[in-house]
């Protein structure tokens, strides 16, 4: 059950703001019923992708210690993002879906959250240590990771293997600006590290990841 969309969604500007979760983001709105956990089945879309990876403390490793042994929920951002329907959505549903997790402590447990950044020259393990503050605590049932590579060559082929669609704007000399272009996409990866659900804007609702979640974590 794949939704998609193919809303191009602008996230970015050149901006000195604090954390994502200070910016005001615009959720979608629902406007169905939610089927209940485990009353239908996400079907395997594809392999999650891997590649090498820096944690916010700076520990390198491969992105697949993040992607198994867990339901994972993955976003790619950018730390600087204004959109209030790109990476600050993404922040905001992450940060819901947090607190109810949090609340079923035997459920945080078995879920983790990967924020990965589209700017492994701006988004360095300090920058990201900033961004994340307490988020990121080590002593959390549910594990919240800021990671980041450390060039866009390593990057790339993650960007990839997930299927998101990323490009940096160019001035009027040709150089990199600080604006991404990027298709809002976040993905739900069961313990095998296999994507199970990709949702877009219009689905990126907490009460639907939430279900789907439970789903998951049901399976046998």
């Amino acid at each position: 059950m794949v939704r998609r969309r193919a809303d191009v969604l602008l996230c970015g500007a050149l901006a000195c703001l604090g954390l994502a979760g200070a910016l005001a983001a615009i959720p979608p709105r629902q406007q169905f019923t939610v089927p209940a956990p485990g009353s239908y089945r996400l079907e395997s879309i594809q392999a999650a992708a891997d590649g090498a990876v820096l944690e916010s403390d700076g520990t390198a490793g491969p992105l697949r210690r993040y992607t198994t042994g867990k339901v994972t929920l993955l976003s790619f951002i950018y730390t600087y993002c204004v959109d209030p329907v790109g990476c600050p959505l993404a922040f905001q549903t992450f940060s819901d879906l947090r607190t109810r997790l949090l609340a079923k402590p035997e459920m945080a447990r078995r879920v983790r959250f990967v924020s990965l950044s589209f700017d492994p020259t701006n988004d360095t393990p300090t920058a990201l240590r900033h961004y994340a503050g307490n988020l990121a605590a080590p002593g959390s049932p549910l594990r919240w990771h800021f990671l980041t590579t450390r060039s866009a060559a390593e990057l790339r082929p993650i960007v990839d293997g997930f299927g998101q669609d990323v490009s940096v704007n160019v001035d009027a000399q040709g150089r990199p600006t600080r604006f991404y272009n990027h298709l809002l996409k976040v993905f739900l990866i069961d313990a095998r590290g296999r994507v199970r659900e990709i949702y877009t804007t219009a689905y990126l609702m907490p009460d639907v990841i939430f279900n789907d979640i439970q789903t998951l974590l049901m399976e046998r």
